[in-house]
């Protein structure tokens, strides 16, 4: 391209074709906003933010939405009376089979099995067998088991089934 102000549809581009792009300015900087600590915004406080009519947390009060539906406490309630039950069929020091959505499953052993600081529920702590974790079985500083780092995750009990599972097999052809 020998004009840098021509559109793209104004050069021959046919399916398939490969075009090499190259940002040039300067002043633009790779990745400027991807950390957002150093992006300028607004901030309001929160009471002044509740005194105004036309926002988004004005509308669901008025119609009763998400939080401030009527309902919302007890359904919350509801979550976290059944979370606690299928706590309750965990127990530290099982070994443990994970699976997360359409995952593959990942095996390891129970390590924890409570409430935390950092989310609220119930949740389960787990050593993997293999490095897929993304802790060492501490959040923000805050240590909940041991385990080595990249090997310790948090879930949903709901995501976890407890029974003899053995560790996984290094099924790969290495050694051959």
């Amino acid at each position: 391209m020998d004009n840098d102000q021509s559109l793209l549809g104004s050069y021959p581009v046919e399916d398939n074709m490969i075009i090499h792009a190259i940002d040039t300015d300067p002043s633009r900087k790779a990745g400027e906003f991807e950390d957002v600590s150093r992006v300028e915004k607004y901030e309001m406080e929160e009471g002044t933010y509740d005194k105004l009519p036309d926002s988004v947390r004005a509308f669901k009060k008025k119609n009763k939405i998400g939080r401030f539906s009527e309902d919302f406490e007890k359904k919350q309630q509801e979550k976290e009376e059944l979370e606690r039950k299928e706590s309750e069929r965990v127990q530290v020091g099982s070994r443990c089979e994970v699976t997360l959505d359409n995952s593959m499953k990942r095996r390891g052993v129970v390590k924890f099995v409570g409430k935390t600081h950092f989310k609220p529920g119930y949740w389960v702590g787990v050593q993997y067998d293999e490095p897929y974790g993304k802790n060492d079985g501490s959040i923000d500083g805050k240590k909940y088991f041991e385990c080595p780092p990249k090997y310790g995750s948090f879930v949903k009990p709901s995501f976890v089934q407890t029974g003899d599972f053995p560790e996984d097999l290094d099924l790969s052809d290495d050694e051959i």
